[in-house]
């Protein structure tokens, strides 16, 4: 097997596991929850498959709503992270994403930053409004998608820090 297959499917599991386990078990303020699977989103290969990028954050998603009994609204917000990621990518890295010659270690951290917050943003804004399913409820969307997603991108980026590996 190909050693990035095997890198993407044990941080695939062991993001569902490090999620499932412990991070749906802290709660701030009541409304301030880290979801670090999402980290796997913006790691998938730039050059992979698309369809195939689809179908697996879909799973993803599918994987914690069966842990959480959430109905499916983990799922529909991968889905919509991942197909919006490339123009995500184009915003955040310009012609770099064009030419396919990204690797996220070796990307400036300003578009690393804008990158990694604008996917949490868009995962958390879709996963707490369908969470909620009311415009009623608009203000503790927003509150719960921005401090939710600033506690999650704190997370991501740590972790990026921590386990990435120094190329030169």
């Amino acid at each position: 097997m190909n050693s990035k297959l095997i890198s993407n499917i044990s941080r695939f599991v062991i993001l569902i596991f490090l999620q499932v386990l412990i991070l749906n078990n802290i709660n701030f303020a009541g409304y301030i929850n880290p979801y670090l699977y999402v980290l796997f989103i913006l790691l998938y290969p730039f050059t992979g498959n698309q369809s195939l990028f689809l179908f697996v954050s879909f799973l993803l998603g599918v994987s914690i709503d069966i842990f959480e009994d959430s109905g499916g609204i983990n799922a529909a917000a991968c889905l919509v992270a991942a197909f919006i990621r490339p123009n995500l990518l184009r915003f955040s890295f310009g012609i770099s994403y064009d030419h396919q010659n990204i690797r996220l270690a070796n990307t400036p951290f300003g578009s690393k930053v804008s990158y990694v917050f604008l996917m949490v943003l868009v995962h958390h804004f879709v996963l707490f409004s369908l969470e909620m399913f009311s415009l009623n409820h608009i203000l503790l969307i927003l509150k719960k998608t921005i401090f939710s997603s600033i506690f999650t991108v704190i997370l991501v980026l740590l972790s990026l820090t921590l386990f990435s590996r120094k190329y030169r």
